[in-house]
């Protein structure tokens, strides 16, 4: 089938045709080794069941669709937070285009970040040739402010240093002795996205703390009044940082947002290509190290962190990526007993409509089944807000949560009489999850792009909250932290319920007396 100038088909349209469906049929025949049809029939209807969710769930060699990404993606999201930084990822280039370019699917926005672009003679001679020759073209074709270096699992397992490299490549002049270079080793065979945002973003405090990797004094702790904040791995950063910074702004905190990448992530067209743009600047970065406490909205992102803060006698806090009412409450009282700055008014009376809202809403979310998957902040906070609208988190699974993780959430549902049928999986994947929702059906699956599957496959409709969502636009634009954030997420429930509501009950003349224009 050729296209026509005067009327393009889409692909969804084109591939129906009469020639590309004899050229798919061909291939299937021809080159697929297809088996009976009765025969995959009957497969698919007993990996349905209970039998086979039994084995599915006792295998311990082999993860299937795991819900997590790699080390090094979580180091890039975190560089890109800084003032005019370039992510440098030592491995193979081929890596480094999976980082930008599921950076830039979600955020619609070109994501920067370059490569040491290693090869098989890297592989076996190491990487020091490809590093230096990489921070060198850098350096002198980007003009950064600063660059951060991760690696890959090339770099890793034949163990290449990165503090010894860099040393080395500034002694040849790649870059200046005294230009910022930061780093972390993220191998991505171990931990996910989380790991290396965590390590990356500890990588960089310890080099502007801790005398920049011998090459400057350290630095001496000065305890001021402000507070640092950190956002975490979070899809939402465009959104969230701005509702948070409005939030510091209207307590009359003073505020340093460690990683702040809401902008690099928004830039606007208007005939200016920004290749950096916002970011923590390197001064606040260093001068970080004075503030009076710590706070991080996702826990599991940033463990190591913290712990290296609280080494410089900062209080830290950690929340679990807090929605609802109750999750924002305990935020903001936190806010104002660290600052001793009161609540305003204001936040008072959106606490008020967020209240209001919930119960307007209450009797179509109340005793609904939810399974949740994703990050473990994310699950954990999601969780917890379906308990506080009486609704049900029935498999709640992440396959990068921890079984301590497992274990808080296990004492999340035992604190509330909704959470009663309710279990957490940690280090399951998606094809766990599929067995659970065949087995122990839900009403909706909350989780990223890649539910749809799921929801095709088992029938759930699918409630998109999480990262990366591809197939939807924008919804990184809007916050789901704070009041007003979470009057966001209960709308995206609730238009999905409504939807399958409409769905059900439109079929004319037998089920379409409930398809009402008031719900």
């Amino acid at each position: 089938m050729t296209q026509n100038a005067e009327h393009i088909l889409d692909h969804s349209e084109l591939f129906r045709g009469d020639e590309y469906q004899q050229m798919l049929a061909n291939k299937k025949a021809l080159f697929e080794n297809p088996h009976d049809s009765a025969e995959v029939d009957r497969v698919r209807e007993w990996s349905k069941t209970p039998e086979y969710r039994e084995k599915n769930f006792a295998r311990e060699a082999l993860t299937v669709n795991p819900a997590k990404a790699c080390q090094p993606l979580g180091a890039v999201f975190a560089a890109l937070g800084f003032e005019r930084t370039l992510p440098f990822v030592h491995g193979s280039q081929g890596c480094v285009a999976y980082y930008r370019s599921h950076l830039s699917r979600h955020f619609k926005e070109p994501t920067s970040c370059v490569s040491s672009s290693m090869t098989e003679d890297a592989a076996v001679f190491g990487g020091l040739n490809n590093l230096t020759d990489g921070l060198a073209n850098s350096y002198n074709m980007y003009k950064p402010k600063m660059i951060a270096v991760a690696t890959t699992c090339m770099a890793e397992v034949i163990g290449d240093d990165l503090n010894a490299f860099i040393k080395t490549s500034k002694e040849k002049g790649s870059v200046p002795a005294d230009f910022d270079v930061p780093f972390a080793h993220t191998p991505a065979f171990v931990g996910s996205h989380v790991t290396g945002y965590d390590n990356t973003l500890k990588g960089i405090l310890e080099h502007f703390w801790d005398g920049k990797a011998g090459t400057a004094p350290k630095l001496q702790r000065k305890a001021n009044n402000t507070i640092n904040f950190i956002g975490g791995f979070d899809g939402y950063t465009v959104g969230n940082m701005r509702e948070i910074k409005r939030i510091f702004e209207l307590m009359g905190i003073g505020y340093t947002i460690l990683a702040d990448n809401s902008d690099v992530f928004d830039t606007p067209t208007d005939g200016e290509f920004r290749m950096y743009d916002g970011g923590t600047t390197l001064k606040d970065a260093a001068n970080a190290v004075h503030a009076k406490a710590t706070i991080s909205m996702q826990q599991y992102c940033t463990e190591k962190t913290l712990a290296f803060i609280k080494g410089h006698d900062q209080e830290v806090v950690a929340f679990n990526h807090p929605l609802g009412v109750s999750a924002t409450d305990d935020f903001l009282m936190t806010l104002s007993r660290i600052t001793n700055k009161a609540i305003p008014n204001a936040l008072e009376q959106e606490r008020g409509r967020l209240v209001d809202a919930m119960a307007d809403s209450s009797a179509h979310v109340h005793g609904k089944k939810f399974a949740i998957y994703g990050d473990p902040d994310l699950c954990y906070g999601v969780a917890a807000f379906l308990l506080e609208l009486g609704a049900e988190p029935t498999h709640v699974l992440s396959t990068n949560g921890s079984k301590a993780w497992g274990q808080k959430m296990q004492a999340l549902f035992a604190s509330s009489p909704f959470g009663k049928n309710c279990r957490a999986f940690p280090g399951k994947d998606l094809w766990h999850m599929r067995s659970l929702l065949f087995t122990e059906p839900v009403d909706f699956l909350i989780g990223n792009t890649y539910g749809k599957y799921l929801e095709r496959d088992t029938g759930t409709p699918l409630i998109r909250i999480g990262f990366p969502i591809f197939d939807r636009h924008h919804h990184h634009r809007y916050p789901v932290w704070g009041y007003q954030g979470s009057m966001n997420v209960l709308v995206k429930i609730l238009d999905k319920i409504f939807d399958e509501i409409d769905r059900k009950t439109s079929s004319v003349g037998k089920t379409d007396y409930s398809f009402d224009i008031i719900r």
